[in-house]
């Protein structure tokens, strides 16, 4: 048989693809009948969460920045008793060492407030469910592709449509009621929160109602002062067309209306460059302007509006894998059918989108702040782990799409805070770790904590900082913005080196380590049979700082700078040491020593890091590459064999995937992609951890994104682990590293075709199969050229 021919171009080759937009839709034949059903909508700063249902529906809000809580200045006092911690931690005296960091390294407050719900809209249709009429031709739906959220059902003649989107050109969200019989909508639209808000009809204007409010903190251990903290506020302006709309109480009464149109919008008075509420912000003000400067009597200017700039930012890629008829069933049915072991591929395609989705929403410009644990989504007043900024790999998790899967801007907020957290870092460095630079620990808030939190093992994780700006060095590598480099990412990176370079001492065999630190969140057992967090040259801190002083080196010799400061990180690299194997289990060892495990199948598999994100294990080191695959071997036996010690979160699952996807293993990644959906995702295809956790959701889409495209060898590797079920597909707009987008169509498990396109020219060197060639690739031209070399 006759190989396809394999095409590649560097610009303008188009595909007709098979995705259309009715793929990308997740719809439902009844309301949601809780929460983790509901369908969300985002504009980055804003969110809502939509219920759809008939009888009373259900919008709960969000507001990026509301948060409990205040800015303070936590940090222990450690320096002075940090060498004698470090010396018990390198004698092997682990208890020692303990007691000494319990007692000077607590931070006070040790914990963080949380970050919390706006409130709800309700919409009371009837006074009491026995007054419902017969509900016909009811659907609930969320289209990705417009980001507009509809429920529609027919009583009687009459048509009722509802529209939720949230606008980032207006930065507003717009609820909109509309009936296709004049005189038929009669409702009641009110406002409520569980505390600290109330609202009212707003003076001097008809058709509006203010919300005012400020969070109350009361005593919760070991979380601060209590007290009045964050102010917050919103408006919501109504629109009828036909019948009559008056703002009452809470409330609005609309009756007989043909059409009612609702603008909402809230703020906080937080100040994002002093990390903390500012009383020179009046959050009421706020929401005035945004209002006033919205025309809210153009619903269609505002729809189109809303689409245009949507679409623009998700439209840059599509995918069609499996059978697009899969899309006719409802999404609920389709989680039900794939819990049952049923393969819908296309569902695939509709989740990975999803993910998008959810990041370019909770992650970009009118936001300031990144996507937290949920996103922007929280329905809680005290959140589960409030909702934080997590950094022991959360928050990672988070932006491992936001490159590959065409989304470069989402990054901009994660960015913006880790260059925020410098200042705080530099005196959590200085007073705790005794070191230069800037550090942080394992989680933080928009208030710069950057101070150990939750307990000191848990907490000490002086490793974050060094992870975190490792994302800014991606941004450099897939764009090739040298300006960002220099005003943006080198100087974050550089100052995060510097802290490590203070912060390493000498163990006994010489090398170079990090003392005190942990492998986030996991124990191990000494002889004895006691287990501790704490230990010191923990495998993945040694892999994040290989990164990270590579990283540097490459960004100041790209920028030309900074030479007496590569010598240093060259020596130090030199004594780090070495990625080990355990003799005990033959696989990665976690920890310095090979200590037993006392959670062989944990949550984290942090040891790992050099696989995926990182770069110092790869198929070229045979040895460490087979080590890496019985570590995870090793992990799921505990988790998916008849003795369970440890456990999957629907975060951990999508680690799985992106480790298998680097281990070019495509079966084993698409069992975990089934594995997913069926164990750790909900209806309205949220990840869940348990509960509700957003990282799994990113995690999975950066995980079928790496099953398809890799570029962190130096080489755009093409389908390195498409499973045999994913035997026909088609994707458009992957990134690799370099400046370049990929298009590709494959049949029967063979490349069709596919396209490269760069932004910035340059040779690029394309592997598939095991077989390699490089282009001498023009600066923004066209070039067609057969690989005969790559059948």
């Amino acid at each position: 048989m006759k190989k396809p021919l394999l095409l590649f171009c560097l610009f303008a080759f188009l595909f007709s693809l098979n995705a259309q937009v009715s793929d990308y839709v997740l719809w439902y034949k009844q309301p949601a009948a809780n929460w983790d059903e509901a369908l969300p909508v985002g504009n980055g700063r804003l969110g809502a969460m939509v219920f759809g249902h008939y009888y009373r529906e259900t919008i709960q809000l969000n507001e990026e920045s509301l948060w409990a809580g205040y800015k303070t200045e936590s940090n222990a006092d450690a320096a002075a008793y940090l060498p004698d911690i470090r010396k018990h931690l390198l004698n092997g005296e682990i208890a020692g060492a303990v007691e000494l960091s319990e007692k000077y390294m607590r931070s006070d407050p040790l914990r963080i407030r949380s970050y919390q719900s706006f409130g709800d809209i309700n919409i009371d249709f009837y006074a009491d469910r026995g007054a419902v009429p017969n509900i016909e031709n009811y659907r609930r739906s969320l289209e990705l592709e417009t980001g507009i959220a509809t429920v529609q059902y027919r009583i009687g003649e009459t048509v009722f449509t509802r529209e939720v989107f949230a606008s980032a050109p207006d930065n507003l969200i717009v609820i909109r009621l509309h009936a296709d019989k004049p005189g038929q909508l009669t409702f009641r639209l009110s406002y409520n929160r569980e505390q600290d808000a109330t609202a009212y009809p707003s003076p001097g204007m008809d058709k509006a109602l203010d919300i005012q409010g400020q969070i109350v903190d009361l005593p919760f251990q070991d979380a601060g002062e209590t007290g009045l903290h964050m102010k917050f506020a919103g408006q919501i302006r109504g629109v009828n067309k036909g019948g009559a709309l008056i703002a009452l109480n809470n409330s609005f009464y609309v009756e007989k209306a043909d059409e009612a149109i609702f603008y909402f919008t809230g703020a906080t008075d937080y100040n994002f460059k002093e990390l903390n509420f500012d009383r020179s912000i009046d959050p009421a003000a706020v929401c005035r302007t945004i209002l006033d400067k919205a025309n809210l009597h153009n619903y269609t200017l505002t729809k189109e509006r809303h689409v245009q700039e949507h679409s623009a930012i998700f439209n840059r890629m599509s995918f069609a894998l499996g059978e697009a008829t899969m899309n006719l069933i409802p999404t609920d049915e389709r989680m039900k059918n794939v819990r049952e072991g049923k393969e819908d591929l296309a569902l695939i395609a509709l989740y990975f989108q999803y993910g998008r989705y959810l990041l370019m929403n909770s992650s970009r410009s009118p936001g300031i702040l990144p996507a937290n644990l949920q996103g922007i989504w929280n329905k809680d007043m005290n959140a589960p782990w409030s909702a934080d900024f997590h950094t022991n790999i959360n928050i990672q998790m988070n932006y491992w799409p936001a490159e590959v899967c065409n989304l470069s801007e989402t990054i901009i907020p994660f960015s913006n805070l880790i260059n925020a957290l410098r200042e705080p870092g530099r005196i959590t460095a200085r007073k705790t770790y005794n070191s230069t630079g800037w550090t942080m620990n394992h989680l933080t808030d928009p208030f710069g904590r950057t101070a150990i939190s939750d307990g000191v093992g848990w907490g000490t994780f002086p490793i974050a900082s060094s992870w975190l700006v490792l994302h800014q060095w991606e941004h450099y590598l897939f764009t090739k913005d040298k300006a960002w480099l220099k005003e943006e990412a080198y100087p974050s990176m550089k100052e995060a080196a510097e802290f490590i370079l203070n912060y390493l001492i000498e163990d006994k065999n010489g090398h170079l380590v990090t003392a005190p630190s942990n492998s986030p969140e996991n124990r191990y057992q000494l002889p004895d049979k006691s287990s501790f967090m704490l230990t010191y040259g923990a495998t993945m801190d040694i892999e994040i700082i290989m990164e990270l002083f590579n990283a540097c080196l490459l960004a100041g010799k790209e920028l030309d700078v900074d030479a007496t400061f590569r010598k240093e990180l060259e020596r130090a690299l030199k004594k780090l040491p070495p990625i080990r194997i355990s003799k005990r289990y033959n696989t990665i060892q976690e920890w310095i020593e090979d200590y037993e495990e006392v959670e062989p199948g944990h949550r984290h598999t942090s040891h790992l890091f050099g696989l995926h994100p990182g770069t110092t294990i790869t198929a070229a080191d045979k040895e460490l590459f087979a080590a890496a695959r019985r570590t995870i071997e090793r992990r799921r036996k505990y988790n998916e064999g008849e003795v369970k010690i440890g456990s999957y979160t629907g975060w951990s699952r999508a680690w799985m995937i992106n480790f298998y996807a680097r281990l070019l293993d495509g079966e084993e990644a698409g069992s975990n992609v089934q594995a997913l959906f069926a164990k750790s995702t909900l209806s309205n295809l949220f990840d869940t951890h348990p509960p509700f956790q957003i990282d799994g959701n990113f995690g999975g889409t950066a995980g079928i994104a790496e099953m398809l495209l890799q570029s962190h060898t130096n080489e755009i590797h093409l389908l390195p682990a498409l499973p045999a079920s994913w035997k026909n597909g088609e994707i458009k707009g992957l990134c690799a590293r370099g400046g370049y987008t990929v298009d590709m169509k494959w049949e029967n498990g063979e490349l069709l075709q596919a396209c490269v396109t760069s932004a910035n020219g340059g040779k690029y060197t394309v592997r598939y199969k095991g077989k390699v060639k490089t282009f001498p690739g023009k600066d923004k031209t066209i070039i067609n050229a057969q690989l005969s070399a790559l059948k």
